[in-house]
């Protein structure tokens, strides 16, 4: 009955969608090795770690995007016909907000990605290794913008209580990326294959979205031409704290591969890289849990039902913990296994260094889950941290990179983690306690109101 309950339309949507990732994934980390050279497969993931500078693009907007579009569909609803009904008030507010959403993915795609290219030039242009990838990096990088501009637009969709449909274009968008890039490798493309498939799932996932969306995407703008409203005052005070927290998830996550490029070589970097894979695909899967209850607990915060909310929040949180250490069972069971009889193993990092990035990873589960929940208030309490760590990680591993082995290379980005979520926690608990305290004020007025009248 538990799991009965649990599998709903938006659960069941993302879940098959984190699944897919899970099988598919495994299947390309076994194609790299098996199709690329070791130094190729240092590019492959450059790459990837580069495009991640799309984060500078992104700076937290779709999920402050996410979060407007809930807290104003909290108040409307899709009729028969696939249209947004409800009060106009808020429908006209939706629909501008729609517009603004879109005209800043756009200017901002056109502001950041070619600085993305460029800065991947400078990087990847250090090394002289016989591997063509200036003109795959130069259609990666752009694809990345289209996909950029397709994320915020499933963002706010997802804002409408329509994850599952959202999370099932995202699935499609993720099984047209896979067979490509299968193709791709097999047929010999090398790094053609990765820029090739994110260019042919980019595309695709703008017709799924046209497709999909075209009957309410034609009303938002339709409505949109009569409201002039202007939510900069809205959301760039908000995008301003949430901008460094992004910013400094760049530096906490995604450093590690071009700083193991430049002072390790490529050969270190692919370790690094199919290693880093590994476990940010099992985080994606446990944190399936956390994603099918953000429009939720959106709409329950702009209702002010804490008492609904709650309980959801603190079973699905431990649900992802429980998810994420089942899959570092599973993934280290496989790994003794293969080791000493398949040379793939031998492209990922050693067993103590997989350990070092499982154990963060794990932490950074219950990380996300308490950042979600704060969030979903409208609000950045994790400036301070979210700044601090990415100070803190790029600074010892940079140091590291330079003066130790490569054993140690992920010694800074452990113990950030051990002071980086009781401050965390610190933090959670004290905002708890705030929003409780402001709902029984709330709560309070309220009957002293009733009384009065």
């Amino acid at each position: 009955m538990f799991f009965k309950k649990r599998f709903t339309h938006d659960f069941r949507h993302t879940a098959i969608n984190q699944l897919w990732r899970l099988i598919s994934g495994p299947a390309i980390l076994i194609l790299i090795p098996v199709y690329l050279s070791a130094v190729a497969q240092g590019y492959w993931f450059t790459f990837i770690s580069l495009s991640a500078l799309a984060v500078f693009a992104d700076l937290g907007f779709t999920t402050i995007i996410l979060q407007f579009s809930a807290h104003e569909f909290a108040h409307l609803h899709f009729n028969e016909h696939k249209q947004l009904a409800g009060q106009q008030a808020h429908l006209h507010r939706i629909s501008s907000l729609f517009r603004f959403a879109l005209g800043w993915s756009l200017k901002i795609s056109l502001l950041v990605f070619p600085v993305i290219l460029i800065a991947g030039y400078i990087v990847l242009s250090q090394k002289h290794a016989d591997v063509v990838w200036l003109t795959p990096w130069l259609v990666y990088g752009t694809a990345s913008a289209l996909a950029f501009v397709n994320n915020i637009v499933l963002s706010f969709m997802e804002g409408c209580d329509s994850v599952g449909d959202a999370q099932k274009i995202r699935f499609h968008v993720g099984v047209v990326n896979v067979v490509l890039m299968m193709f791709g490798l097999i047929a010999g493309f090398k790094l053609f294959a990765l820029a090739i498939a994110l260019l042919g799932s980019a595309s695709a996932g703008s017709f799924l979205i046209i497709k999909k969306y075209r009957v309410v995407l034609r009303q938002l703008h339709s409505v949109a031409i009569e409201d002039c409203r202007d939510w900069k005052g809205d959301i760039l005070p908000l995008l301003a704290k949430y901008a460094v927290s992004w910013a400094s998830g760049y530096f906490i996550f995604s450093i590690f591969t071009p700083l193991a490029f430049h002072y390790y070589g490529p050969i270190a970097a692919g370790k690094v890289g199919l290693s880093i894979a590994l476990w940010t695909a099992v985080f994606g899967i446990s944190n399936v849990w956390m994603t099918v209850i953000m429009p939720k607990m959106n709409m329950l915060i702009a209702k002010g039902d804490y008492a609904s909310l709650n309980p959801i929040f603190y079973r699905h949180l431990k649900l992802a913990v429980a998810t994420f250490i089942l899959g570092m069972v599973t993934a280290f069971s496989i790994y003794f296994i293969l080791n000493g009889r398949y040379a793939i193993v031998n492209r990922f990092l050693s067993p103590m260094s997989l350990l070092v990035i499982a154990l963060c990873w794990l932490m950074q589960v219950i990380i996300s889950g308490l950042a979600a929940y704060m969030r979903a208030h409208k609000e950045e309490p994790l400036v301070m941290p979210s700044f601090a760590s990415g100070i803190y990680i790029s600074l010892t591993t940079w140091l590291i990179a330079m003066y130790l082995p490569f054993e140690y290379f992920f010694a800074g980005f452990l113990s950030s983690f051990l002071w980086g979520l009781p401050w965390t926690l610190m933090i959670f608990q004290k905002y708890k306690a705030r929003m409780s305290d402001e709902t029984s004020l709330v709560h309070e007025s309220a009957r002293s109101n009733i009384e009065i009248k």
